[in-house]
């Protein structure tokens, strides 16, 4: 009801950064995860506000069809990630592109993926995400992927040297978006973009004053807006807070040219084409597509009648 009646008004934008998305986010994840609501009855009262809002002349402080429009395709979305799993349910242990398993190797980054879980990884903002995510039990999506992307491609961890403590970390933990997610995110399912998201740039994107930071990094509270997303370049830096633990430039470097590599295995192109027609998205779009001899993958997707 709070969403609707207001709360949600800038959803679309405000879902990105922590500073907004506590307040201005669904906050319906975990409801749904428990069997709390159904998606049948959150679908139909979002339906039935669309409805509402048409009929009327705009409000000031209402929640807009755009919003609207936003929450609806990711509640969509929410059920497409659970389809994955129930349709391959050997991707909770194995890599969706099976030529990724030997990408990295398990636990042989031990100290990193410490420092990466107590929030001392030496970037505020990877820290401040994940110091905020184990208390609240929750942070939106973005800043989710941007800690999974990080221990995968910054700190080279496999995906399943964390899948299970970072499931328990989330109060809404659903296993298909989770696992399908974390995969995603780490670059092992073959045919997805590599998101590789930069520290620094997303603070000062999301956080650009620092709020978030201080909130949860007390230890850099003193810090000037120019300083705190890069202690290290500052004389003021508190010695209790760590230096980088990695240089995400190098990383990132080293983890493309690993990917490179990996794309000229003799299967890696095969299995792409199998894990797209299982698992590639159906969604129709309008927009006009180039014009090519080799026809997109087709496969029947289960179909969900919201409405009834």
């Amino acid at each position: 009801d709070s969403f609707l009646s207001g709360r949600g008004r800038g959803y679309q934008k405000a879902m990105s950064s922590p500073v907004t998305a506590y307040s201005s986010c669904s906050r319906l994840s975990p409801y749904l995860s428990w069997g709390c609501l159904s998606m049948r009855e959150i679908i139909q009262r979002v339906r039935a506000k669309r409805q509402e809002i048409k009929s009327q002349p705009p409000q000031p402080d209402s929640i807009t069809l755009n919003d609207l429009r936003s929450l609806d395709a990711r509640l969509h979305w929410h059920c497409h990630f659970i389809q994955k799993l129930e349709s391959e349910p050997a991707i909770e242990q194995h890599c969706f592109n099976r030529v990724c398993e030997a990408l990295r190797t398990r636990n042989a980054q031990p100290e990193r993926l410490e420092a990466w879980m107590k929030g001392r990884t030496g970037y505020p903002f990877i820290d401040a995400c994940m110091r905020a995510l184990q208390t609240r039990g929750w942070i939106n999506f973005r800043m989710r992927a941007m800690l999974v992307s990080f221990a995968a491609y910054d700190l080279w961890i496999d995906w399943r040297d964390f899948r299970d403590w970072l499931a328990c970390q989330f109060i809404d933990y659903e296993p298909g978006i989770h696992i399908s997610q974390i995969q995603m995110q780490s670059g092992t399912t073959g045919i997805n973009t590599l998101r590789m998201y930069n520290p620094v740039k997303q603070g000062h994107d999301q956080d650009p004053h620092g709020t978030f930071i201080r909130e949860w990094i007390p230890e850099l509270a003193s810090l000037s807006e120019a300083e705190i997303h890069t202690p290290w370049l500052s004389a003021r830096k508190p010695s209790e807070y760590p230096d980088p633990i990695v240089d995400h430039a190098a990383a990132v470097k080293s983890a493309r040219a690993a990917f490179s590599e990996l794309r000229r295995h003799p299967d890696h192109q095969a299995e792409a084409r199998r894990v797209a027609q299982q698992h590639g998205s159906r969604k129709r779009t309008t927009r006009r597509r180039r014009t090519t001899t080799t026809k997109p993958p087709q496969s029947a997707q289960i179909g969900l009648k919201l409405d009834d």
